[in-house]
């Protein structure tokens, strides 16, 4: 009925999947799979927690860059009001508000000429003759004792 090489061919296929699937069945229930599957999960859990990690320091960043533009318009409403308010208070005189400032176009923003000159400090330390160091100047208070020379 069956032949013998079919005989044959069945029965090493027959093998070939019984020993596949022995292998798989071992590999599931030995000791470095279930080290695998292991680390696996570990692996992925790390990824995950990394993941979210990020997104929340984008998350918090961005966050803080929403309150920052928050806290600038603030910022910018209360010097406005208080330059407009100054502006009505002191008949026109008062500081000038970030308004008039990005027009561009008044000269009420310059600086005098009288507040724009910048000097150094002036030295008004006490001096007993004109050769004297003042106070501002480095070695002014530092008291150094020369070491007598050594003859030889």
């Amino acid at each position: 009925m069956y032949s013998l090489t079919i005989l044959i061919a069945t029965g090493a296929i027959t093998l070939l999947v019984g020993g596949a699937i022995g292998l798989l069945i071992g590999r599931r229930l030995s000791a470095d799979g279930q080290r695998l599957r292991d680390t696996e999960r570990k692996l992925d859990q790390m990824t995950q927690d990394k993941r979210a990690y990020e997104n929340s320091v984008v998350e918090h960043f961005s966050q803080t860059a929403r309150l920052l533009n928050t806290l600038t318009d603030s910022y910018r409403n209360v010097h406005n009001h208080l330059a407009s308010g100054a502006e009505t208070l002191c008949e026109d005189k008062g500081p000038v508000s970030l308004e008039r400032l990005q027009g561009g176009a008044e000269d009420d923003a310059e600086i005098p000429a009288h507040l724009a000159q910048i000097q150094p400090p002036l030295d008004y330390a006490p001096k007993t003759s004109p050769g004297e160091k003042g106070m501002l100047n480095e070695e002014f208070g530092i008291e150094r004792q020369r070491k007598p020379v050594e003859e030889r």
